[in-house]
């Protein structure tokens, strides 16, 4: 007999796992201050801090409050028309009621592939955007299905969420670059008094610092994957019917993409969409999306 799953206990977990794994990532940048003071003298380590948390904030500031003006822009989407799209209207006006979430501004993209995706730092500034190729291939529980899932990354304020996480992403990857830099510069000297302690203190921060960043990337992508199982579980609760968004993975999972429909998405774009739109085979710690054919197995079990 195959286990039920409650979309409140799937919701609830996968928000705790993204919890714990920024966490993660919190812990790596604190250790790797730690390190860097250790290594180096402590007031050098606040320069760097100062520079990077600059050069973070501003590059991913920009970023979120102009992220659905970029994502539209990257993918030349339009506005959706009220009488050639009326179900992408329907669809969002029902989801909009049964999430309690504004009505988003909708756009609609020139691609066969069926997709979506979401975009916007909070509801009253969120838009939605499929594909021509969704709005042709889809039913209207499917579609509904698809809305659903963008809705509750407006409705989870995921955008917000991966913008803290790409913060301290970036300030690791950042303090860690300058870091290695001004080591290559200074001749690799630590800033210790005890020559043997400094220089084993000095080895464990460069490690760290090339190791940092790397494992920090592999965790966001593993928060990506939790907030697209917890988009899944969230669109069943708004919908109330799992076979909608399933059967539209269904159809996602066995549909074949012309290569040239491929080039129309930017990569930077990818982890921003419903499915991956390359239709990579990478699974495991460095996909951006988790496997379709988990996602079907657990709406099947809702």
């Amino acid at each position: 007999m195959v286990e039920h799953i409650s979309f409140h206990d799937e919701i609830r977990r996968n928000k705790l796992k993204s919890f714990f794994l920024i966490v993660v990532i919190f812990v790596f940048f604190i250790i790797l201050g730690a390190l860097i003071s250790l290594a180096l003298d402590p007031g050098y380590f606040f320069v760097i801090m100062i520079i990077a948390t600059i050069f973070s904030l501003c590059y991913v500031l920009i970023s979120y409050y102009n992220s659905d003006k970029i994502a539209l822009a990257s993918v030349r989407a339009k506005p959706a028309s009220r009488t050639e799209d009326r179900m992408f209207f329907h669809a969002a006006e029902s989801m909009s009621l049964a999430s309690g979430l504004p009505m988003p501004k909708l756009y609609v993209m020139e691609s066969e592939q069926i997709n979506a995706f979401a975009s916007g730092r909070d509801p009253q500034n969120a838009v939605i955007c499929v594909t021509t190729g969704a709005l042709k291939k889809l039913n209207k529980q499917e579609l509904e299905g698809v809305i659903a899932h963008e809705m509750s990354h407006v409705a989870n304020y995921d955008m917000r969420f991966m913008t803290t996480v790409a913060v301290v992403v970036g300030l690791i990857s950042i303090i860690a670059q300058i870091f290695l830099r001004s080591l290559w510069f200074s001749g690799g000297q630590g800033g210790s008094d005890n020559k043997k302690g400094g220089a084993v203190l000095l080895i464990l921060a460069i490690v760290f610092a090339i190791l940092a960043p790397l494992v920090a990337n592999l965790v966001s992508l593993a928060i990506s994957r939790k907030r697209e199982f917890g988009a899944d579980a969230t669109a069943v609760k708004f919908t109330r019917y799992p076979p909608g968004l399933k059967n539209a993975l269904v159809k996602i999972r066995d549909e074949s993409i012309p290569e040239r429909d491929k080039k129309r998405y930017s990569k930077a774009m990818a982890p921003l969409f419903m499915s991956d739109p390359y239709k990579k085979k990478i699974s495991g710690l460095f996909a951006t999306h988790p496997p379709i054919e988990l996602r079907i197995e657990k709406l099947e079990r809702m």
